[in-house]
């Protein structure tokens, strides 16, 4: 008998089936691990993030510059250019002109504190142009540079108010000079005149500017000045309004020391000039004074010019040649004016038997040739000289007047009040 294979087979079968089981339970598991490795709630987990938007930095506003002067603009000459800056500062401004003459070619300014506003130094010349380099930056630094170009208004001669002053630059001058400005134009707008009028001195000594008259304005102290003391001049009214479409034409400076304390004093009734120094006489004179008629004025005057000699007709002041009063002397010595009506000290060699005895005179104080030239080498202009014992009276207008008012009254003739 052949043996059966029917075990064999079972047995394949059976171990095949054993193995299909067995490979069935493990995919079973590894199923089951991967879906509890994926579903738990423990497991790690990986996010990805869309990345967050970087911030943006807001662009810096750029400065924004005004000027006084537009572009193209014409403007009047006591313009006073400037540069403003907002949202940034003024570096610097060149301000330039096509003025023929150097000095004005270029206008000097000022930056504020804070940068923010540039001023012109100085007003402007008639008939020039005139252009502006600005450099300025706005508030991050960032740098920028503009121009303007404008124009100043033409004036005539006739539309601009010179200046002359008294005393010039550089002499020495009595305790009594008062500072002397004229204008060859009438000036109706006298406070922007003297705003821009000033006087400054070593020691600093108070003082007032008084108007004369529409052409002349003058400054003294409160009391005379200390002897020694300098003093400087600044009429800076080159382009400033004088009223009226005038302008000024130039400005104008000056310094001038003051003296010895040196006065005079002239007793019409004694006929006698007596000169101090320092408070010590150094000289007393006999002199004749005017005549009834023709008295000499009381009060303070100062001496305003020195002159060798000078001619002296009695028709300037208002004697008509057919008057038994008229005169005509030529080459009088040693002349020192003291009012425009023509009141001297001077040499009188034809009165010295009247001298310290009567008045004789046409309203000048005469002395012999000696003591006036004496009186000629120990004064200067700015000299005060007080007269007495007159019924006539010396007014401010006269000559210099100014020391016969009190100071709080001269300040009264000030534009500013």
């Amino acid at each position: 008998m052949k043996p059966s294979i029917l075990p064999v087979r079972l047995l394949a079968v059976l171990v095949g089936g054993a193995l299909l089981v067995g490979c069935a339970t493990s995919t079973a598991a590894g199923n089951q691990a991967s879906t509890a490795s994926s579903g738990g709630a423990t497991a790690p987990q990986t996010t990805t993030l869309a990345p967050a938007p970087t911030p943006t930095t807001p662009k810096p506003a750029p400065v924004t510059l005004t000027t006084s002067a537009a572009e193209g603009a014409v403007v009047a000459v006591d313009h006073r250019f400037t540069v403003t800056a907002a949202g940034g500062v003024v570096q610097s401004v060149s301000l330039t002109s096509n003025d023929k003459r150097a000095e004005k070619q270029t206008v000097a300014g000022r930056l504020s504190d804070d940068k923010a506003v540039w001023t012109a130094g100085a007003l402007l010349e008639p008939g020039d142009t005139y252009t502006a380099l600005i450099n300025a930056a706005n508030a991050a630094g960032e740098p920028v540079t503009e121009t303007r170009t404008f124009k100043t208004q033409n004036l005539s001669l006739k539309q601009q108010v010179y200046v002359n002053l008294i005393p010039g630059s550089g002499g020495t001058v009595g305790v009594a000079m008062p500072v002397v400005v004229t204008f060859d134009i009438p000036v109706t707008d006298k406070a922007s005149f003297e705003k821009n009028m000033t006087v400054t001195s070593t020691p600093a000594q108070a003082g007032s500017w008084r108007w004369i008259s529409s052409t002349q304005a003058r400054w003294r102290p409160e009391a005379y000045w200390q002897a020694g003391t300098k003093v400087d001049i600044n009429i800076d009214v080159n382009g400033v309004s004088a009223g009226g479409g005038l302008y000024g034409q130039e400005s104008r400076t000056a310094s001038f020391t003051v003296g010895r304390a040196a006065t005079i004093s002239v007793d019409l009734a004694a006929h006698v000039l007596t000169q101090t120094v320092n408070g010590a006489v150094t000289r007393t004179i006999p002199v004749t004074g005017g005549k009834s008629g023709f008295e000499t004025r009381a009060g303070t005057k100062v001496i305003m010019e020195r002159l060798d000699s000078v001619d002296m007709d009695a028709a300037t002041t208002g004697t008509g040649q057919d008057s038994p009063e008229y005169y005509n002397l030529k080459d009088v010595k040693y002349a020192m004016r003291v009012t425009n009506s023509g009141e001297f000290f001077h040499a009188a060699p034809w009165s010295v038997s009247s001298q310290g005895k009567s008045n004789v005179s046409h309203g000048c104080v005469g002395m012999s040739t000696a003591n006036a030239s004496w009186l000629m080498s120990n004064t200067m202009v700015g000299d005060p000289a007080v007269y007495t014992n007159s019924g006539r009276f010396m007014t401010v207008e006269n000559g210099w007047g100014d020391w016969n008012l009190s100071f709080a009254e001269y300040a009264k003739g000030s534009a500013i009040k």
